[in-house]
C-alpha cells in the first residue's frame, strides 16, 4: 500500500487504529516514522510518545477534548483534528488557540461530513479557512459504503465517488479563492482495488494492514491475505444435534455479522484449522464467552481451531496483546494502546 502511493506521488497516512500497535505503524512506513492517522486521543498520545509526529485525529472533535488535544499539539509537529459543523468551528475559536483542521466531507457514506452539494457546506468551509483560529489544512472523507459492495466493480465505483466528491468540491471552494487545498481519502476497499490513487492528495486505509473474512468476502483481498485470527479451544461436542461450543465469544470475536449482504448466513467468523485452512463449519451464535458453532461432524473437546474474524479492527480491540507468529512459532508479543 505504502508502495502504491509513493508510485502515485500521493502522501501515505496509514490508519493505525486497526492495530494501535507502534511496531506496526512503523513497518507501514518501511521501518520509517511518518504520518499516521489515529481515532482515538490516546492513540494520539501514545504514538506521539513513539515518535510518531504528524497525526491526524479521524473523528470530529469532542468540544471536552479540545484542551486535551491542544496539549498534545504543542508536543508535535502537526495534529490535524476534524470538524463538519460551525459549532465545532466556535468550540476551537473559544479555547484560544490555534489549530490544524480539516473539514469532514460526506462522500456517500452518511456517517459525518458535511455535503459536499450544499451551499452550507461552501460557507463553512470559508468560515474555517478565514478563522483566526484555524489553519486549513483541506478536506477529508471516508468511504464507508465501499463495505456495502458486492464485488470489486462495485467497490471501484464507489471509490471513483469518493475523489469525485472532494474534487468537485474543492473546485466550488477554489472559486471562492481557497486555491489547490488538500484532498484526504481513505477506506481499505477503495485502497486496495485501485491500481493508483488518482486526484487525491492523501490516503488514509488503515484495516489492510491485518484484512479479514469481510474484506476476503468483498474482493478487497483473499482469505490467504488476512493476517489476524484467534486461537479457541472446542470446549463441548454434541454430534447427535451437530454442534459445538468454543471459548471464544463476543468478547474474544465481536458480534459483527460481516458480509451478511451477500451471505445472510455467514455467521461471526472464518473457521479454520491450525494451519487456516477453512473448515466445513459455521459459527452461528455468540454469547459472551461461548461460540456455537454447526458441523455434519462437530470435532471433539479439547481440539484446537483459529477463527478469521469478520472485523479484525474490532476483534483486535478486545485483546491487550497480540501474539507475532512466524512459520508456526511465535516469535515476539506486541502491546497494542487500549482507552479513549
Amino acid at each position: 500500500m505504502r508502495q502504491k502511493a509513493v508510485a502515485s506521488g500521493v502522501k501515505f497516512r496509514p490508519h493505525v487504529k486497526t492495530h494501535k500497535t507502534a511496531e506496526i505503524a512503523r513497518m507501514q512506513h518501511g521501518g520509517a516514522l511518518g504520518p499516521i492517522t489515529v481515532s482515538t486521543l490516546a492513540e494520539a498520545e501514545f504514538f506521539a510518545d513513539a515518535g510518531f509526529l504528524d497525526i491526524t485525529y479521524a473523528v470530529p472533535i469532542p468540544p471536552e477534548k479540545i484542551d486535551r488535544a491542544a496539549a498534545l499539539a504543542r508536543k508535535i509537529d502537526a495534529l490535524n483534528l476534524l470538524i463538519d459543523s460551525e459549532p465545532a468551528l466556535r468550540a476551537l475559536e473559544e479555547h484560544g488557540g490555534v489549530f490544524d483542521v480539516f473539514l469532514k466531507v460526506d462522500c456517500g457514506y452518511h456517517r459525518a461530513g458535511v455535503d459536499p452539494n450544499a451551499p452550507q457546506s461552501v460557507r463553512l468551509a470559508l468560515a474555517i479557512a478565514h478563522s483566526p483560529s484555524i489553519h486549513f489544512q483541506g478536506l477529508l472523507t471516508h468511504a464507508g459504503h465501499s463495505y456495502n459492495a458486492r464485488s470489486v466493480d462495485e467497490i471501484r465505483r464507489v471509490a471513483a465517488e469518493e475523489t469525485s466528491a472532494l474534487t468537485r468540491f474543492r473546485a466550488k471552494l477554489a472559486k471562492e479563492g481557497l486555491g489547490e487545498i488538500l484532498r484526504s481519502v481513505g477506506s481499505t476497499p477503495t485502497a486496495s482495488v485501485v491500481d493508483r490513487f488518482e486526484d487525491v492528495d492523501e490516503v488514509r486505509p488503515g484495516n489492510y494492514i491485518f484484512y479479514d473474512a469481510f474484506q476476503a468476502t468483498i474482493g478487497s483481498c483473499t482469505r490467504a491475505d488476512c493476517a489476524v485470527s484467534v486461537l479457541t479451544t472446542v470446549v463441548g461436542s454434541y454430534p447427535e444435534r451437530r454442534q459445538a461450543i468454543v471459548d471464544a465469544g463476543a468478547l474474544a470475536l465481536s458480534k459483527d455479522l460481516g458480509p451478511d449482504h451477500i451471505d445472510p448466513k455467514f455467521g461471526y467468523g472464518l473457521v479454520c484449522d491450525l494451519n487456516l485452512r477453512p473448515l466445513p463449519m459455521r459459527l452461528v451464535a455468540l454469547s459472551q464467552e461461548h461460540g456455537k458453532l454447526e458441523a455434519a461432524a462437530p470435532p471433539p473437546v479439547g481440539t484446537q481451531l483459529r477463527i478469521v474474524p469478520n472485523h479484525s479492527c474490532l476483534t483486535a480491540a478486545m485483546y491487550d496483546v497480540y501474539h507475532v507468529v512466524e512459520h508456526g512459532n511465535v516469535v515476539e508479543q506486541w502491546r497494542p494502546v487500549r482507552g479513549w
